[in-house]
């Protein structure tokens, strides 16, 4: 089967309004010039720039996602923003238990798993992250820790919940840290997360559900991990920082 690629860029705390606009301008720009149409494009980026930006891209393909939602649907929740708001903006993707989330926020399983009926709800594309640190993946077991992230976050859902979820893996270790992930390392843990959905889903479901990698994503490394056979895109940290770069990666994930 053929998955439509994704590459999202994730934007983290970065960048003032003014910069905000003239990034995903330089973005959209590059895209209409050099892009395929049938790659998805998202920038998913602080909140206070969703609104702006999803106006500024409006004619452009280049799609708008947030870093986080809210596991509550409202209320008194000081901080918080909540799936539904999202929704009522009008921003169809979220980034939900980004290794960030998990680390410094604290964030489990349990929680995640809130967060993506939220999601859900209110009819967002969920880009659940999965993934391991150093040490994990050091002492050899990254995979049955991988398997119980995915297992807890997003197995409480229906075939058809699926059908709308991108999932993540994010090595963490591989994060802002220049290292990479081998292509092997890379299609070894996509393979285990499909087979993972497999499963659990069957293998109409997994063979549709899209697993970008989402660590240190660079251009020139991006098309060799993005023609694994069950890497379908990225998740772009630093990279999507820069829009020559950024656009660069996308042209990886055409082939």
């Amino acid at each position: 089967m053929m998955r439509t690629k994704i590459v999202a860029g994730n934007w983290k705390m970065n960048k003032s309004l003014d910069d905000a606009r003239s990034l995903a301008t330089e973005v959209a720009t590059l895209y209409a010039k050099e892009i395929k149409q049938d790659t998805i494009v998202i920038l998913c980026v602080p909140f206070p720039f969703l609104n702006p930006l999803k106006e500024l891209l409006a004619n452009s393909s280049v799609q708008t996602g947030a870093q986080d939602c809210s596991a509550h649907e409202g209320g008194a929740y000081t901080g918080e923003v909540s799936a539904a708001m999202l929704k009522s903006v009008g921003i169809p993707y979220v980034i939900i238990g980004h290794s960030e989330r998990r680390q410094y926020f604290k964030e489990d399983g349990a929680l995640l798993a809130k967060k993506i009926d939220q999601a859900l709800a209110n009819g967002l594309l969920p880009i659940f992250c999965c993934g391991e640190p150093l040490v994990v993946r050091e002492n050899g077991t990254h995979e049955q820790l991988v398997r119980r992230q995915v297992e807890e976050g997003i197995f409480h859902l229906t075939p058809a919940e699926m059908a709308n979820l991108i999932i993540a893996y994010e090595p963490v270790w591989a994060i802002g840290t220049g290292k990479t992930a081998t292509t092997d390392q890379a299609q070894e843990m996509h393979a285990v997360i499909r087979r993972q959905l497999a499963g659990k889903y069957g293998e109409d479901v997994a063979q549709a559900t899209p697993i970008l990698y989402g660590g240190s994503v660079k251009p020139d490394n991006a098309k060799e991990l993005f023609s694994c056979p069950d890497v379908d895109g990225g998740l772009v940290g630093g990279a999507s920082l820069k829009a020559r770069d950024f656009i660069d990666i996308v042209k990886g994930a055409e082939g």
